[in-house]
């Protein structure tokens, strides 16, 4: 059964943004004084007191959205309320009662829901004072709180918890596989995120930098939950000229999805060369050891390409790095392929997660030191390999013992991983590798 779902709404700069994360104890959207940060709907697993429920931010109603979005701001609006159990209209207590709350609540009455009224940046008891003008919304007494500075916030927790009695707020089953889309701006990531989950989840536009904050998309197959963060187009940081920071907090907010996710699908636009970005993008990528799909979206568009084996040469020319990382090629406007690419990405998840046995891994070390040894160094001495434990998934991390670290060097180190990929069951995911130094009797500089 789905968690209730409790959506935040309000005009612009109420703090909406600050509400969530404060609920959350944690950043989940982005928060600026600058108005229409937040355009897509942001959401969030909240627990309070053992109870869980769906908290999910949306954009200022009546926003004027700069790049034209306004209508597909309120969309997303519209649909947070009409999925929504309890609404928290959000007030701003210092700039009172404005016609746009006065909008807000006739846009609510239209609907027969559980509102709460959240008089928000109530920093102090003077500021509680006037909140008598807020009546007049007809949702009585407004909860007075400072999200920004927790002030009253478990006022609000009690009032949302006694507001949820009744309903399945047990906790949810952990999600099956994280995977983070990421790529430059305007490649069809958002696109592919609402084909994923039927609707439209996020806001597709062919105005760069439409996606700004991380959003956590939730999808089921076969029973099984998923989840796909859609974050923010990237593009080069000599470029992000946003003096109100924005652009940055976006960027940080793709880099620590690509952390935290299992599998990364990496998108590139069939239809354009591949640049510094995309090339700094599969460097992140690789120097955090994650699975990557590097999947060619918009493959329609690319007319002056003959044949897909001619793009993958050039893939693996470009993004050398990347090259154990399999290829997958879509159209997202049509869905063309994206079952595929998510069977596909299940399929490297499993073998993040493989452990392979102890007399696996050495058999397999010993057939590559018989095929090829690490070299004598001169003035350096003999490299000798004695054995290998893996000592960790989600990357798989081998540990191998040697006489001297130093003595491998890292030529022979990135032989060893290829070649594990041929003979282990790994061999579309990074592989982590550790030298350890250990003394063996027969060396030459052992003493008893």
């Amino acid at each position: 059964m789905a968690l209730p779902i409790v959506a935040v709404v309000g005009r612009p700069n109420v703090g909406k943004s600050s509400l969530l994360n404060s609920l959350a104890k944690r950043r989940v959207s982005i928060v600026e004084d600058t108005a229409g940060v937040t355009r897509d709907r942001v959401s969030a697993v909240i627990e309070l007191d053992n109870q869980f429920f769906e908290m999910v931010d949306t954009g200022g109603f009546g926003i004027e959205d700069h790049d034209n979005l306004t209508e597909h701001v309120e969309a997303q609006i519209a649909l947070a309320i009409e999925q929504a159990d309890i609404v928290l209209f959000v007030v701003d207590v210092r700039e009172g009662l404005m016609p746009l709350d006065i909008k807000v609540a006739e846009l609510l009455r239209k609907r027969k829901l559980r509102v709460l009224l959240v008089a928000n940046k109530a920093d102090s008891p003077e500021l509680e004072n006037h909140v008598g003008e807020f009546y007049a919304l007809g949702y009585g007494e407004p909860i007075c709180v400072s999200a920004e500075h927790g002030r009253n916030r478990q006022d609000l927790v009690e009032r949302v918890l006694h507001e949820l009695e009744g309903m399945d707020t047990t906790r949810p089953p952990e999600e099956v596989m994280k995977l983070a889309v990421v790529g430059k701006r305007n490649v069809g990531k958002s696109t592919f995120i609402n084909s994923l989950a039927g609707e439209e989840r996020v806001i597709v536009s062919e105005v760069p930098g439409t996606t700004r904050d991380s959003v956590d998309v939730k999808f089921v197959q076969d029973g099984r939950t998923f989840m796909a963060i859609d974050t923010a187009g990237l593009r080069k940081r000599g470029k992000m000229d946003d003096q109100n920071g924005i652009e940055f907090y976006s960027y940080a907010r793709s880099i620590r999805s690509i952390r935290r996710a299992d599998v990364v699908l990496m998108f590139i636009d069939a239809s354009a060369d591949i640049s510094q970005v995309d090339k700094k993008l599969a460097n992140f990528i690789v120097e955090e050891y994650k699975p990557c799909i590097l999947v060619i979206n918009k493959w329609d568009l690319a007319k002056d390409i003959a044949v897909t084996d001619d793009y993958e040469e050039y893939i693996d020319k470009m993004l050398p790095g990347l090259s154990y990382a399999p290829i997958c090629f879509i159209t997202a406007t049509e869905g063309k392929n994206i079952q595929s690419l998510v069977d596909l990405a299940i399929h490297m998840y499993k073998q993040s997660n493989f452990k392979v046995t102890t007399g696996q891994l050495n058999k397999a070390i010993q057939s590559i030191t018989a095929e090829r040894a690490p070299s004598a160094r001169k003035k350096i001495g003999l490299p000798r390999i004695y054995y290998a434990t893996q000592v960790a998934i989600n990357p798989p991390t081998l540990l191998l013992f040697v006489n001297k670290p130093d003595y491998i060097d890292e030529n022979y180190q990135r032989f060893l991983i290829n070649r594990l990929r041929d003979l282990l069951p790994y061999s579309e995911i990074p592989i982590r590798l550790f030298l350890r130094g250990r003394k063996d009797r027969h060396d030459e500089d052992y003493q008893e």
